[in-house]
């Protein structure tokens, strides 16, 4: 069922990578301009290498692409935008994962992505409380989409094949290029907002 509308993407899986019975899989099986990043390690997650392949990845497009990213995946590509927003169309971050668990919370942007920015939201995700995804999308300025009880969102909580994320991904790209403002805003000054506690799995 490949889908002809979808946008330029660059796949970014989590730790260990998307098998192949993984919604990302699926994803990039059926939307014909869709790349995915290979880390030189999938089992380490070192922030800055996992960042630095995404900018080479999207360096090498020859127009602007879509970050679709998983898990500790959403946190390299946040970094990656954060580092050079060049060419990055824009962010659709899937079930991140909590940045304290890594140590990373004072390593990611502090205000809101220079890009549209989504955030797949799960109640029960054991990787990432729901009121920290809330707290982090609100400070990335992302668009939060809520879908119930659906754990981390991955092969273990039953996604394969995806077609309602497929269509929140194409609905949100459609919105943000309609209300795309013509000039840039003023970057807010970052909110001081209490900080959740850390998802322990």
């Amino acid at each position: 069922m490949a889908d002809a509308n979808l946008p330029t993407s660059l796949i970014v899986p989590g730790l260990h990578g998307s098998g192949g019975g993984h919604w990302q899989s699926w994803w990039q099986a059926v939307a014909p301009d869709s790349r995915r990043v290979v880390q030189d390690d999938w089992h380490t997650p070192h922030l800055g290498a996992w960042s630095d392949r995404i900018l080479q990845n999207v360096a090498r497009q020859s127009k602007p692409v879509w970050l679709v990213a998983h898990s500790f995946g959403c946190l390299a590509a946040v970094h990656a935008v954060n580092q050079r927003p060049h060419n990055i169309a824009g962010v659709f971050l899937v079930a991140a994962a909590d940045p304290d668990r890594f140590g990373l919370e004072d390593d990611l942007p502090l205000s809101k992505l220079s890009v549209p920015s989504a955030l797949v939201v799960s109640s029960n995700d054991p990787w990432l409380f729901e009121n920290k995804a809330l707290w982090l999308a609100e400070r990335w300025g992302s668009e939060v989409f809520p879908i119930g009880a659906a754990g981390h969102v991955n092969t273990a909580s039953g996604f394969g094949p995806w077609i309602e994320g497929l269509v929140l991904f194409r609905d949100f790209v459609r919105n943000t290029e309609v209300s795309a403002p013509v000039s840039l805003p003023t970057q807010s000054k970052p909110r001081t907002l209490p900080r959740p506690q850390l998802a322990v799995a």
